[in-house]
C-alpha cells in the first residue's frame, strides 16, 4: 500500500527578533538563526511556567518538526524541550511554597493538577503522548528511510510529531514489509529520506556510540502497561540490563514477568527504546525482534562505551 504521494513536510521558521537571553553554553557552533529559534522556544515555555507545551505544540509554533526542534534545542540548552519546561514549572512550585502557599495550592497552581504528579513529574519520563493516529495506523501519514547501519539495514519511520517505527534487518524489502504491516491502515506510507534524515542521524551516531543517549520524539500506539513497561526500559542506562522479573517487579507486579516479555516484544521503535536491555534471570538473551545476534551486538556495543 506504499505510495509516492508528496508528504507534507515542516518549513524552519524564518528567524526573528531573538530574546534577549546570552547564548546558552554549548550554542557556540550554532547559527544565529538556529540560536533565537532556541531563544524563541525558551520564551514560549517561560511565558507558559512550562505548562501544557509539548514538543508537537512547540514545533508547530516555531514551524520545526519535532525531532529537528528536539536536537536543536538539546545542542543549545543540554537538555531537552521537555526537561527545560519541567524544570521551569518545578521553579515555579518552589517559589509558591516559599511565598507561603499551602502544598496544594502551589501543586495546582504550578500545573500538576494532583500532589501524585509532583512525584511523578520528578523522574524523567519518556516523552510519548498518545499517538496521532488510531488502531492499524488509520489516518497517518507516515514518511520512511532506510540506511546502513553496524548493525545491518536501519529503516526508521514517522509521523509529523515523532518516530512510529524503528527497525533492523539485512535488506530492505523485509523492514519496509514489516512497516506497511504494522500500519495497514495508514493514509499514505512513503519514502522521504530529507524528511527523515535528523532522526537518522542520530540513530547512527548512537548505534556508533557517539550519543549514548536517545532524546527522539515518538508517536506510538501503546497500551497503559505497555508505556509503562517502555518508560521502564527507557530509564536503564546504557551498557547495563535489566531481567525481565527486575523490570516487573518494578512495576509492582512481582509477576509480571511475561507480561513484561510480550510488551518488549511488541516495541515498534527498536533501540529509542531499549528493549534489547531485557534479559532472562539466568542471564540469557531472550528474545529479540530483529534477531539474537543483533540484540547481543548492541549490548557488547553499549559496554564498550565509556561514560562521559
Amino acid at each position: 500500500m506504499t505510495t509516492r504521494r508528496a508528504l507534507k513536510r515542516n518549513r524552519p521558521a524564518t528567524a526573528s527578533q531573538g530574546a534577549s537571553k546570552s547564548a546558552p553554553k554549548g550554542a557556540s557552533s550554532l547559527s544565529g538563526r538556529h540560536l533565537d529559534l532556541v531563544r524563541r522556544a525558551c520564551g514560549h515555555i517561560d511565558a507558559r511556567d512550562g505548562q501544557g507545551v509539548t514538543l508537537a505544540s512547540l514545533a508547530e509554533t516555531l514551524e520545526l518538526s519535532p525531532w529537528h526542534l528536539q536536537r536543536l534545542f538539546k545542542r543549545a540548552m543540554g537538555v531537552s524541550p521537555r526537561d527545560y519546561a519541567e524544570a521551569r514549572r518545578s521553579r515555579r512550585f518552589r517559589d509558591e511554597l516559599k511565598d507561603g502557599e499551602s502544598v496544594a495550592g502551589a501543586t495546582y497552581g504550578a500545573g500538576y493538577g494532583s500532589s501524585s504528579r509532583v512525584y511523578e513529574d520528578a523522574q524523567r519520563r519518556l516523552g510519548m503522548t498518545p499517538a496521532s493516529y488510531a488502531k492499524g495506523g488509520k489516518g497517518a501519514r507516515i514518511a520512511y528511510a532506510t540506511v546502513d547501519s553496524v548493525l545491518g539495514r536501519l529503516l526508521v519511520a514517522a509521523t509529523a510529531r515523532g518516530i512510529c517505527f524503528v527497525s533492523l534487518g539485512e535488506t530492505d524489502a523485509p523492514l519496509v514489509a514489516a512497516l506497511e504491516a504494522e500500519f495497514p491502515e495508514a493514509e499514505v506510507i512513503v519514502r522521504d529520506e530529507d524528511a527523515i534524515a535528523p532522526a537518522l542521524d542520530d540513530l547512527l551516531a548512537h548505534l556508533e556510540g557517539k550519543t549514548p543517549h536517545l532524546s527522539l520524539p515518538l508517536d506510538v500506539r501503546a497500551t497503559a502497561f505497555q508505556r509503562r513497561v517502555w518508560q521502564e526500559l527507557m530509564a536503564i542506562p546504557p551498557s547495563e540490563t535489566r531481567s525481565y522479573s527486575e523490570i516487573a517487579a518494578a512495576l509492582g507486579l512481582p509477576k509480571g514477568q511475561r507480561a513484561v516479555g510480550r510488551a518488549c516484544a511488541t516495541n515498534p521503535v527498536a533501540i529509542v527504546v531499549p528493549c534489547h536491555r531485557a534479559l532472562r534471570a539466568d542471564g540469557n538473551l531472550g528474545g529479540y525482534r530483529w534477531g539474537l545476534e543483533r540484540k547481543a551486538a548492541l549490548l557488547r556495543r553499549e559496554a564498550e562505551i565509556v561514560p562521559e
